[in-house]
């Protein structure tokens, strides 16, 4: 099993290319950063996990400049969204900055997508939250198109262009991964349908492990060979134990969360876990 590392890119926090450095050096596969353009102040949507909303939602920098800072200080370090709002942004224009990075870091970018969960703050950018699920397929299809062809169109219900010509073309064949983050039995079968893994906040160990199993009686169902789904679980802080039920279900990759600190509070977690690998 590989590992990563995850942390809101901030202004407050460790810089990015200081701590990407740090986590090659220590010998983490991939780092990957949350996104949240803004956030509303009538904070009409409630944090889903209880309690008030942590600053960082509202102080991050954009992931892909997170992203590239990150590359340009490491030489294999894996970088990835974690995960990017699809539907708050223009699906060409992210073509080009998905592939952008990927060209610039020699292939190493990891796509990491979501539906969101601020109803509000994706109003701000046009999007419907009931509809947003279909909307996120439609730009993935329409980005893949735009990665894989040389004249790409698309025609959906939210999504619509004639042929275009778009580049650069990502270096990874035929395209980044595209990994979606979401849970439950339809998140699973969008992964089935349109992505290349599993995203999951992993729980604990046995609730993970079923989850997975239901995710390859979907892709089976489906046509799919469920061995073509990668799964890279975001994981609380675990014990070995815990690490080796993910890696014997077939877990490819656990991210151990940092917190958007400086320096003096980051190097000692990340020393933690470095001894978990």
């Amino acid at each position: 099993m590989k590992y990563g590392v995850a942390i809101f890119p901030t202004d407050y926090a460790i810089r990015v290319d200081e701590l990407a450095k740090a986590t090659e050096q220590r010998g983490f596969e991939s780092i990957f950063f949350p996104e949240h353009t803004h956030i509303p102040t009538s904070r009409r949507t409630p944090f889903p996990i209880g309690g008030e909303l942590p600053k960082e939602y509202s102080h991050t920098i954009d992931p892909f400049i997170a992203m590239t800072m990150a590359a340009a200080a490491t030489k294999t370090l894996k970088v990835a969204t974690g995960i990017c709002l699809v539907i708050e942004r223009d699906p060409i224009v992210l073509a080009k900055e998905v592939a952008s990075v990927d060209l610039a870091s020699n292939g190493r970018v990891i796509f990491g997508i979501g539906g969101g969960w601020n109803s509000e703050e994706m109003e701000n950018h046009g999007t419907t939250f009931k509809s947003r699920w279909k909307l996120l397929r439609e730009r993935v299809e329409a980005i893949k198109a735009l990665w894989t062809k040389d004249e790409a169109s698309y025609q959906g219900e939210f999504v619509k262009f004639d042929p275009v010509w778009c580049w650069p073309k990502p270096v990874q064949k035929p395209h980044p991964p595209i990994l979606l983050g979401s849970h439950g039995p339809r998140g699973m079968q969008r992964v089935v349908r349109y992505c290349d893994g599993w995203l999951p906040n992993a729980g604990r160990g046995g609730e993970l492990v079923g989850q997975i199993g239901q995710l390859r009686r979907f892709a089976e169902e489906a046509g799919r060979d469920p061995k073509t789904i990668s799964i890279t679980a975001f994981a609380a802080p675990a014990d070995r134990k815990t690490l080796d039920q993910y890696a014997a279900a077939g877990v490819g990759r656990a991210v151990f969360f940092l917190p958007p600190a400086g320096a003096d509070k980051v190097m000692p977690l990340l020393d933690q876990y470095t001894k978990m690998l």
